[in-house]
């Protein structure tokens, strides 16, 4: 193969590779931004029913984006659905040890129990 067949033949991957690249930043930004602008209405309803300070109502805010990143990567993953299952106990788990950061416990207690209920009429 001659030495302009090759670099035309790079080319053209190195080109695939950059929209391949460009498209999947472009996606992950767009859902970004409409998972940011769901938790931002969440962390505002939590901070009504929780009484959360503006500092903690942020950080519920990023933790809402963090978790729901997460778990949505397991979801759309190609696992098993216990290994599905699993890693989304292990998720909620490290969610809950994030919020214990910055909630108190009567906060956190009111936000395991209103959680429970709106899963139940779900």
């Amino acid at each position: 193969m001659k030495l302009q067949h090759r670099i035309a033949l790079i080319s053209v991957a190195a080109a695939a590779v950059a929209g391949f690249v460009y498209s999947q930043i472009y996606i992950h930004e767009k859902n970004r931004k409409e998972i940011k602008e769901v938790a931002n209405e969440l962390a505002l309803t939590w901070k009504n029913q929780l009484h959360l300070n503006a500092e903690q109502t942020q950080l519920l805010e990023d933790a809402i984006i963090e978790f729901t990143i997460k778990k949505n990567e397991i979801i759309n993953s190609s696992l098993g659905i216990e290994q599905q299952v699993n890693k989304l106990k292990t998720i909620q788990k490290s969610e809950y040890r994030s919020l214990k950061k910055f909630l108190d416990d009567e906060q956190f207690e009111n936000y395991i129990f209103l959680n429970k209920q709106l899963t139940r009429k779900s």
